[in-house]
């Protein structure tokens, strides 16, 4: 063995100890970095050819390697927006460089703008919601993906449709009897319009329905008709007609009526129409199907967004980029996005974040013995050293 051999070796070892006290620095200094996930080093040996009784040192090769699969413990928190993931998968995030990126850091904030930005200023991405069918998705890539946006400035009013009206007439009323009452419904601006229902009877299990609005009629006088048990023969709905009021459209509305009867008791009227008036934004909520939605001041709940995930074959492998964020490598397999609870990807837990896998216990231990081996390194080249001095002074 030649003495700048064992002193390559030496060197050698220290630079492999002080790459892995560099990962222990960096898992303490991230122990409390919400996703973030530690880092570690591995050996693996350099051997150079020997003979002839000679002994050639190697040395060591230092590889890291990231505990990205690993899942962290979670912490409840008071914030809807803070997310973590429950299984595999990953939150798709953009950057401020316009490009998409995975991360487990879900530490959501609303801004001003009301998209949601974490604490190193990613952009929480996902698609516009459908109420018929879920978005296609691009599986190996990021088209469609939008910034989620919680608009709390926003108001919303949902015009009326449709509604139901049932009730009991008394069918011992004399001919001529009339009765009304209300409803309200809701015209394209949110309004509250009154509708009124008039029910008039005409002859024997015969009566009249006539909808008006402030003395405009916009249906009927529309003829109902029963049978001797009292059971409606029919029609068993009618539609308002369409109304323009001072800017606003009342637009058609179809009421049930199949549930109204003529019985002997008293009058009696109960229905409903949907629709809803202008009302704001007071909160949020995240199902465990990524689906994001808007609460208002009357306690409606509006889907808006519905997250995505990502994963990988080999998430170890993907490559860490500043921000808690990684993307995709050569070796880690192509990004495969996909929907919450499905294709094997995790739920979204709301008001929870996922810790540090880092344990603090374990990575001092590995300090330790990390400080222990670069001295024994030291002591390595030291004494290849001592001994080159002393091969030198032989010329002397």
């Amino acid at each position: 063995m030649s003495l700048s051999g064992m002193m390559r070796t030496g060197a050698s070892g220290m630079n492999a100890q002080a790459s892995r006290l560099g990962t222990v620095a960096d898992n303490i200094a991230n122990s409390n970095t919400t996703g973030y996930k530690k880092a570690s080093t591995q050996f693996s040996s350099l051997i150079l050819p020997s003979g002839g009784g000679a002994y050639n040192s190697g040395g060591v090769i230092p590889k890291t390697r990231y505990s990205i699969s690993e899942a962290g413990t979670y912490t409840n928190t008071t914030s809807v927006t803070d997310l973590a993931i429950k299984g595999e998968g990953f939150f798709i995030v953009r950057g401020t460089d316009g490009v998409e990126y995975l991360t487990r850091a879900g530490a959501f904030i609303p801004q001003a703008d009301g998209t949601l930005l974490n604490a190193a200023g990613f952009t929480l991405m996902g698609y516009p919601y459908s109420s018929t069918a879920d978005p296609t998705i691009v599986i190996n890539g990021f088209a469609g993906l939008e910034p989620v946006v919680l608009s709390a400035d926003t108001l919303n009013a949902t015009p009326s449709a449709n509604g139901e009206l049932g009730g009991n007439l008394p069918g011992n009323e004399a001919v001529g009897f009339s009765k009304p009452t209300s409803l309200v419904a809701y015209d394209s601006q949110g309004n509250e319009r009154l509708l009124n229902f008039t029910y008039e009877k005409t002859a024997a299990n015969e009566w009249e329905l006539t909808v008006d609005y402030e003395g405009t009629v916009v249906s009927g006088p529309t003829a109902v008709t029963f049978d001797a048990a009292g059971a409606l023969v029919g029609p068993t709905s009618i539609t308002t007609a369409s109304l323009a009021i001072a800017g606003t459209t009342l637009n058609l509305i179809t009421i049930d009526i199949s549930n109204t009867t003529q019985l002997g008791g008293e009058f009696s009227a109960d229905g409903d129409i949907d629709g809803k008036g202008a009302t704001g934004v007071v909160d949020y909520s995240i199902s465990s199907d990524g689906v994001v939605s808007l609460k208002y001041e009357d306690g409606e709940l509006v889907p808006k967004y519905r997250l995505a995930l990502a994963t990988v074959q080999s998430p170890d492998m993907l490559t860490p980029l500043a921000g808690n964020v990684y993307s995709q490598s050569r070796d880690s397999g192509v990004v495969v996005v996909g929907y919450p609870e499905n294709g094997g990807l995790g739920s979204i837990v709301s008001n929870t974040l996922e810790d540090s896998n880092v344990d603090i216990a374990e990575e001092l231990t590995t300090m330790i013995e990390s400080q222990r081996n670069y001295t024994a390194n030291s002591k390595v080249f030291q004494t290849g050293s001592d001994l080159m001095d002393v091969l030198v002074n032989l010329k002397r």
